[in-house]
This record gives C-alpha cells, structure tokens and sequence, in this order.
C-alpha cells in the first residue's frame, strides 16, 4: 500500500501556519503570549485546522521545530565531518555543540517556547534524548575512557550549555556576542573532553 501524500492545500496551510508561528515567537515579549488564534490568525487558516493537524499548541511547537532542526538532523545522521558519522568522537562532541549552540541562537524563540511549553519536563522530549544517547555513547568512545566519569552525566552537562533559556539569556540579557558563546562553549567541551579521555 503506498503512503498517501498531503494534498497541496494542506501543504501550503502547514507551510503558511509554520512561517506565522515563527515570526509570532519571534516578535513576542513571552513565548506564553502566542495562542492558536494568534497563529491561526496571521496563517488565514481556521483555528479547527490547526487542531486538527497538530493537536494542540504543544504539537504545533514541536512540529514547527522538527521542520526547523531538521536539516541539522539529516547533517548528523547521514552527513560529511565534522557532523557525520564518519568524525572521530573528539572532533564530532565539539562540531555537533557548535552546531546545536548555532540552532539554539538563530532559534532561540522557538527553542524557548518548546522549553517552555506544557508540564513535560525539557529533558522527556524526543529530540532532547536523541541528541543525549549521541554525546553519551561518542563520550563513551572516547580514547583513554576508563576511569572517568560517568558519560550520562557528562552528555547531559554539555548540553546543559546549549539549553535555550540560557542562551537566551547571555545572548540576549547579557548581550554576549554569538562568537564569544561559541569560544566559551567550545573551551568548556574541551574541558569536559580532557577530562574524559585523560
């Protein structure tokens, strides 16, 4: 039985609706102040296709950042070094940071609704373990591995580092230029790293 494809309409409302959520979290004081009527709204779609094609705010979030965060996917499943799966462990930890860091700071609004968003906790979402089971098991990999901490951890700390309200906040608050957060990331990685395979 061969998969049905959307039919245009409902490709061009998704593609519609996405392009208005986005510049919605983008221009808003709080991801909170976004509604389905805001977004349904400056789509010119109806609020019921919203819910029927994405259940609920949260599933509206979620989808518009699997769109967003999907060619950086593709890069790291199936691309060249860095990102690839080809890249020694210590060369791909620091190049798959850099690379969620930079999503992370030209996303941040999105970034900040999904972190934000309903009583799931960050850590629980799909995209949150996949990039985790990654950096831990290249953690694991890693030359000189025995005897250092537990890679769990590790793998969690650094993507603490990448976490949108922090960077929200230094990019933002603080007014951190996007290449020194990328310094300091990449020198807190090699830490991190040393320490693994020492």
């Amino acid at each position: 039985m061969t998969e049905r494809k959307p039919r245009k309409d409902a490709t061009r409302n998704r593609e519609a609706v996405f392009v208005a959520a986005d510049a919605l979290f983008a221009d808003c004081g709080s991801p909170e102040d976004v509604t389905m009527a805001d977004i349904a709204a400056a789509a010119g779609v109806g609020k019921g296709t919203l819910f029927r094609a994405f259940g609920d705010r949260t599933g509206l979030i979620r989808a518009l950042y699997a769109a967003r965060l999907e060619p950086l996917a593709t890069a790291v499943a199936e691309g060249l070094p860095p990102l690839g799966p080809d890249t020694p462990p210590p060369v791909r930890v620091p190049a798959l940071l850099d690379a969620l860091l930079c999503f992370k700071l030209d996303n941040r609004h999105l970034a900040l609704a999904l972190e934000r968003n309903g009583a799931d906790s960050p850590y629980r979402t799909e995209h949150y373990e996949r990039w985790h089971a990654l950096l831990r098991d290249l953690l694991e990999q890693l030359p000189g591995r025995a005897g250092a901490g537990p890679a769990d951890f590790a793998a969690h700390a650094l993507l603490a580092a990448t976490r949108a309200d922090l960077v929200g906040y230094l990019a933002g608050e603080k007014s951190v230029p996007r290449e020194e957060l990328r310094a300091d990331l990449a020198e807190f990685t090699a830490s991190v790293i040393g320490a693994a395979s020492g």
